[in-house]
């Protein structure tokens, strides 16, 4: 916690996350991971990083964009509030102690582990457009797992949902410490947090690869558009059927960008047909922007120096290889490799 200087105790617990550069930044990314982070970074030693390395699963056709979905994601990170004063910032690629654990990891894990996980078929069910039946992204929670012990994590923010993957990370070391009759690692405990449903669009999950999303990079004229454009209770075929907010595409926003009285009104005038969707469309697209604006401003700012967001990054990944590199040695001293 804050010390009364507004500094963080030395005995704070530590948190370690990382987001894949593959694309722009969506609103589904920020109110399931990235507003949780910032939060977070008050009360907890926060190490976040960018998974340039797992973003190859997918990009690995075309890996150039990666470096520029890199900054983009650095950018849209300071826009929303991580304070690189108060969290660690850094390129996952840039600290080459991740590869190697990963490949020491990888030699002790069992194949049948790695199939079984979750992630892998979900994985392969979204992303059509790229064959990821490679060893690679089978191999994914085995670099998840170097991610998050180099770094001694205590948690791992994750939604509900999302808590059996870290199982996985769990059994890795402890089969290691088994192995090799000593404790390295922490066990990374699972950071809870509730995270909204947010569909994208049209009332899938909001994502890249679906072309749903509205990304914290719009302009306030392409969110309008995309506003529009929702799908909403497929039961109103015309404007006076009633409705249902709790089927919505729209009122799920409704919930996080618009006030209280405004939200009771639109669930009941839903219902009566006193509104109709495009009415509906019209209040969300403005509260949606007042509560978008702050973040927007923010980021043109910050676009406008991009060498220190370039610096920030520099003295974050200086930092972590430091701790990784601590790690990384006293997991080869245990094993007799050095």
């Amino acid at each position: 916690m804050p010390d009364s200087d507004g500094l963080l105790s030395m005995k704070a617990k530590r948190i370690l996350s990382g987001m894949q550069p593959s694309g722009k930044l969506h609103l589904g990314n920020y109110f399931g991971a990235l507003k949780n982070w910032v939060s977070l970074q008050d009360e907890f030693e926060c190490y976040y990083f960018i998974a340039d390395w797992h973003a190859l699963s997918s990009l690995y056709e075309d890996p150039r964009r990666i470096k520029e979905y890199s900054f983009e994601l650095a950018v849209d990170w300071l826009s929303a509030g991580l304070d690189p004063e108060k969290s660690t910032m850094f390129i996952q690629s840039e600290i080459p102690e991740h590869a190697e654990l990963h490949l020491i990891l990888s030699m002790m894990v069992p194949v049948p582990w790695l199939e079984r996980n979750p992630t892998y078929k979900e994985k392969q069910d979204e992303i059509k457009n790229v064959d990821m039946n490679s060893y690679g992204f089978l191999g994914y929670p085995v670099l998840q797992t170097a991610d998050i012990v180099l770094y001694r994590a205590d948690y791992v923010p994750v939604g509900i949902d999302q808590a059996p993957h870290l199982e996985l990370s769990r059994e890795i070391v402890r089969r290691f410490h088994k192995l090799y009759k000593k404790k390295v690692f922490k066990e990374p405990g699972a950071k809870i947090s509730d995270i909204p449903k947010l569909n994208g669009l049209d009332g899938r999950k909001m994502s890249k690869t679906y072309n749903n999303a509205i990304f914290l990079s719009d302009s306030e004229k392409d969110i309008g558009k995309k506003v529009q454009s929702m799908l909403t209770d497929p039961a109103r075929a015309r404007r006076d059927d009633p409705g249902d907010p709790d089927v919505c595409n729209l009122y799920p926003f409704h919930k996080i960008y618009s006030p209280q009285a405004m939200k009771d009104e639109i669930a009941s005038d839903c219902r009566t047909a006193k509104i109709g969707c495009g009415d509906c469309k019209k209040m969300l697209t403005q509260t949606m922007l007042e509560g978008m604006r702050p973040m927007m401003a923010k980021r043109e700012e910050i676009l406008t120096r991009p060498d220190d967001v370039k610096e920030i990054l520099r003295e974050g990944t200086l930092k972590a290889h430091a701790v990784a590199k601590s790690t990384l040695e006293q997991a080869k001293q245990v094993m007799k490799l050095i």
